[in-house]
């Protein structure tokens, strides 16, 4: 079953073209991550799909329905979770009563003392909004975008600000959601993050997607040359070895392959014969940050001129 479907988007501003033909689809239950850099256009397509902004072309179904219909907008948004970058709580109010407010916008919200736990916040219940760090109010954004029990959370950047324990934490939770059948739409600044949480992630630049896929696969991360690292046993020579190194530094040898099982079969193969030990030794890939920053290169540039 689909939660969102989106073909042929297309939304502009004046002359610039903001989401210019975008199609994605994500599957219920799924931790989905829309990245790009700023101005790539993904905010616009998250706006579209949360009903807060029209499009211009294309058809977007959320949870099933139209977000864009004005007369299903206010189911879709009793079924739907928001947690903005930034949001605007009163100060003087406590966790609690932010927490059982927004609670009553909904049909069948979370419990209040469940809500403050799962986000870290059952000593802070009590604690006026003004008092709380810059880390725990942003688990309290959290905290308001599940109050409702959605069916579909959009998290916009949900850890930044957090420490590594905060941090993880929110990971755990957000694979608790999935898990129980949130579906979850992420966008995210951290690489670690995504290959962490997302099944499925796909790229904007320019107002268009780029590519998409698992985390591990996207971009060919999952094929296409290898990084075999290990650093050569004392009394070993270069010239010992079964492959010849790529590159060499000191003692630390590198061997950049397409065929990385038959050079690492033929390496292992080897130290074991002669009875001796790889120190160090890894098989790498390129990483999700060199994909993400290849696929959206010079985008930078792009939408500083598109803004201007």
């Amino acid at each position: 079953m689909l939660a969102v479907s989106v073909e042929g988007l297309r939304k502009s501003y004046g002359a610039v073209r903001a989401v210019d033909g975008v199609g994605f689809e994500v599957q219920e239950g799924e931790v989905f991550a829309l990245l790009g850099p700023n101005g790539a256009g993904k905010t616009t397509c998250i706006e579209i799909l949360e009903g807060f902004l029209h499009r211009d072309a294309g058809e977007v179904t959320v949870l099933g329905v139209d977000p864009g219909d004005r007369h299903r907008q206010r189911w879709l948004r009793t079924r739907i979770g928001v947690v903005l970058q930034e949001l605007a709580v009163e100060p003087f109010l406590t966790v609690r009563q932010v927490l059982r407010r927004n609670a009553g916008f909904y049909p069948a919200p979370r419990p209040v003392e469940d809500v403050a736990a799962l986000v870290g916040l059952t000593e802070k219940t009590d604690a006026k909004i003004r008092t709380l760090s810059g880390g725990q109010q942003r688990r309290l954004d959290v905290g308001l975008g599940i109050i409702g029990n959605p069916d579909l959370l959009f998290l916009d950047e949900p850890t930044t600000g957090l420490d590594p324990a905060a941090r993880r934490t929110t990971w755990d939770l957000i694979r608790a959601l999935s898990s129980e059948g949130t579906t979850v739409m992420l966008t995210s600044h951290y690489m670690d993050e995504v290959e962490a949480l997302a099944h499925r992630a796909a790229v904007m630049s320019r107002g268009r997607i780029v590519a998409t896929g698992t985390p591990a696969s996207i971009g060919g991360r999952d094929s296409g040359t290898a990084t075999i690292r290990f650093t050569l046993p004392p009394g070993i020579a270069v010239a010992d070895l079964p492959v010849a190194p790529t590159r060499m530094e000191g003692a630390a040898a590198e061997i950049r392959t397409d065929d990385e099982l038959r050079v690492l079969s033929a390496l292992v193969g080897w130290a074991l014969d002669k009875g001796l030990e790889l120190p160090g030794l890894t098989v790498s890939r390129v990483t999700l940050e060199d994909v993400y920053l290849e696929l959206t290169q010079g985008e930078s540039d792009s939408s500083a001129e598109r803004a201007s």
